[in-house]
């Protein structure tokens, strides 16, 4: 298993981390098979485990909790908040008011007293930065946290959030966890050229791009294992040059002697810029079909070969950019004031 030192927080960590997301409701609810599994991880050397509040309203940071008995000393403990946790508009965002309430719940879940890497999961436009940094930097002094990340931030909150640690005497982000995977590359023009700058450890989510790289994908028939429909409708235009792309690196994976989940993750992981990269399992044979990747190094041939399939920096369906969901964008009234 690769290793890497996440930015400027110093910790070790392993090339691939434990994405929890799949463990409760939304995805695998047989507690004991999850349990399972992230011990399978930890025993195959990743040490590196992420979770967040609202996956499965909570229920994913219990079933970490219970896996990581007797082992929480040798895990990089990661776990988000921001993401609405109810109909309460309170028990959301960056408020100091729900920061300080979110981590306690956390804590309990995780049945652990501190967390290694607390991220706020989404950038909250409806509160100065300024505020979510101060509360955040309480937690660090107070023991309960070690340090602090954001999640899927564009180039210019990730540098308002830098600029207002610096001016208000707070603890700075240290990681962003964006979205990162061949078929959408948009940040390598942006964040991690940022993150860079700012000496900011990289998390990556997304490897496999809904499950288009995960080599279920059959052109002209949709993904075999389900899936929400309109992600691989093939009746849709963009879904149809997906597929014809990944068709390509399919192709690509096959000549390279690897399957497509190991090519779709040895890029990420090829990225200088890139600490670790989340994989998300829901069952044992997901997992062990994602650990095999744990140490692949794709060499220069292929790489530039995949840049021939998707440019550098580009994105194969603009709909699946993140970024653009900020409120400028979609409210009316704020483009014309």
């Amino acid at each position: 298993m690769q290793r890497r030192i996440l930015g400027g927080t110093g910790m070790s960590v392993s090339g691939l981390a434990l994405g929890t997301m799949m463990f409760g409701a939304m995805g695998n609810t047989d507690h004991d098979e999850s349990v399972r599994m992230i011990h399978r991880a930890l025993d195959a050397g990743v040490d590196f485990v992420d979770t967040a509040d609202v996956y499965s309203n909570g229920e994913s940071e219990e079933i970490v909790g219970k896996a990581l008995k007797g082992r929480r000393d040798s895990v990089v403990l990661a776990t988000k908040f921001g993401l609405p946790m109810g109909d309460d508009p309170n028990r959301r965002g960056g408020s100091a008011r729900w920061v300080k309430r979110a981590v306690e719940d956390s804590l309990r879940r995780l049945g652990t007293e501190w967390i290694d890497l607390y991220q706020m999961h989404r950038p909250d436009y409806s509160t100065d930065v300024a505020e979510t940094l101060g509360a955040l930097t309480d937690l660090v002094r107070e023991g309960k946290v070690r340090t602090i990340g954001s999640s899927t931030f564009p180039p210019s909150a990730i540098v308002e959030a830098q600029w207002a640690a610096s001016v208000g005497g707070y603890r700075r982000f240290l990681v962003e966890q964006p979205r990162y995977s061949i078929l959408t590359r948009t940040v390598e023009g942006g964040v991690l050229p940022v993150a860079r700058r700012y000496g900011m450890g990289v998390v990556t989510y997304g490897p496999l791009s809904s499950g288009w790289l995960s080599g279920r994908v059959e052109p002209g028939r949709g993904h075999r294992a389900g899936g929400a429909p309109q992600v691989f409708d093939m009746g849709d235009p963009a879904n149809q040059v997906r597929a014809k792309v990944v068709g390509e690196l399919t192709e690509l994976a096959g000549e390279a002697g690897m399957s497509l989940t190991h090519l779709a993750l040895g890029f990420v992981l090829a990225h200088p810029g890139v600490a670790s990269v989340l994989i998300g399992p829901r069952t044992p044979e997901q997992l062990e079909e994602l650990l095999g990747a744990g140490d692949v190094v794709l060499g220069g041939e292929v790489l530039d070969r995949i840049d021939a399939i998707v440019e550098p920096g580009g994105e194969v369906n603009p709909a699946d950019n993140y970024f653009a969901a900020v409120p400028e964008l979609g409210d009316a009234r704020l483009r014309r004031r």
